[in-house]
């Protein structure tokens, strides 16, 4: 089951959503001044304290080359809370700060597209393990560390830096992870498209009519990334895998590297996230699950999604085959979750199908109870897969 592409109608309004400049590249970090200086000579640095470390003496150099200064951002201790932005918009204020760099996992980039608010940022991440550095949304935390809103911006980042050596010499689990992510790109992407048929030819099966792009519709470039994208992983996993073990950059690395972060950045933002995604949610309810990667989660919820649609056995076997193959999640065990008791399945159900989940992006109704047997049903396939 592939895209079905439709002509458009002559109004119909089609978005793609990126960021304005992806590089990326072995020792990029090097050049990064050069970047800062398209804004100006100061870039307020917001950064994981462990990957500061690992990236010093390249920070220095690119200062030096470039005749930049990097204001430490004296206020992030590694939450992204309302508090902590403030404080940080005004240090760079303050200094007069030309633009923002957050640099290192989720919650420095995040916090950084927080205190720049859609104005000269730029995205360095030491880590592949999601698709989030292209987005223009991030997720707001307490003091406490407890989930407070999502916040969207006007555009995406500046720019998007990638220096593949810092990548393979991060641990191989989070890249690992970053495929879970990727892995749903396509799927997700492709069930949007078939909900925007469906709204199209007016079906009378009761579905809602919900997509999941806010400014327009899929473009063919969208449907291409997304597509590349879980080709690209079925072709180049496993040997990133084992070179990322190996903290060398490779062929293969450098091509999972790209999918993780570009295509399923791009793949997702102007493709539509559908219910492998809500089904990630609504894992989260489950304490087991919390010591688990967000890709890990989204890995299984991609086989849960397509049990949900009823997918060809053949693609079925082909994404648990992948999973296996480069140590993803293919049953709730592989989660944490040993028991899962009717009480507790439809709390996840519940959660993965609220109203405004991306669930409701799927192109028909879907009740809380078929989420259950979709969970379910995947994962009495994946224990079969692993012969338990």
């Amino acid at each position: 089951m592939g895209f079905h592409i439709v002509k458009p109608e002559k109004n119909m309004r089609k978005a793609f959503i990126c960021p304005t400049k992806y590089v990326q590249g072995e020792d990029e970090i090097l050049n990064l001044g050069y970047f800062v200086r398209t804004f100006g000579k100061k870039a307020l640095l917001i950064a994981d304290k462990f990957a500061l470390t690992l990236v010093k003496d390249k920070l220095d150099a690119t200062a030096a080359k470039y005749g930049i200064e990097f204001i430490p951002a004296e206020g992030f201790k590694g939450e992204c809370s309302r508090n902590v932005v403030k404080t940080l918009q005004g240090i760079a204020k303050a200094a007069k700060c030309a633009c923002t760099i957050g640099l290192g996992g989720g919650k420095a980039i995040d916090t950084a597209k927080c205190v720049a608010e859609g104005e000269a940022l730029i995205i360095v991440p030491t880590i592949a393990a999601t698709d989030a550095p292209t987005s223009h949304s991030a997720v707001l935390y307490t003091d406490e560390g407890a989930f407070d809103d999502y916040a969207y911006f006007k555009q995406n980042p500046s720019v998007v830096l990638i220096d593949t050596k810092v990548i393979a010499g991060a641990p191989v689990r989070f890249l690992v992870s970053g495929m879970g992510d990727a892995l749903s790109t396509y799927f997700e992407a492709r069930a949007n498209s078939v909900s925007f048929n469906r709204v199209n030819a007016c079906l009378p099966c009761g579905y809602t009519g919900k997509t999941a792009i806010g400014p327009g519709m899929q473009t063919l470039a969208a449907k291409a990334l997304a597509k590349l994208c879980y080709e690209t992983l079925l072709e180049d996993g496993y040997k990133a895998k084992l070179a990322c073990e190996k903290k060398v950059v490779t062929p293969s690395l450098e091509n999972i590297i790209e999918a993780n972060t570009l295509l399923s950045g791009l793949g997702f933002e102007s493709g539509g996230l559908a219910a492998a995604h809500a089904i990630h949610d609504g894992l989260t309810v489950l304490e087991e699950t919390h010591k688990y990667l967000h890709g890990e989660k989204v890995a299984f919820g991609t086989l849960a999604q397509l049990v949900l649609e009823n997918a060809e056995q053949e693609e079925i076997d082909t994404v648990i085959d992948f999973c296996l193959t480069v140590g993803l999640p293919v049953c709730l065990a592989d989660l944490g979750v040993k028991e899962l008791d009717a009480k507790r399945l439809d709390e996840v159900a519940t959660k993965a199908s609220i109203p405004e989940e991306s669930i409701h992006f799927m192109p028909f109704p879907v009740t809380k109870d078929a989420v259950a047997a979709a969970i379910l049903a995947a994962d009495a396939l994946g224990r079969e897969a692993k012969g338990l």
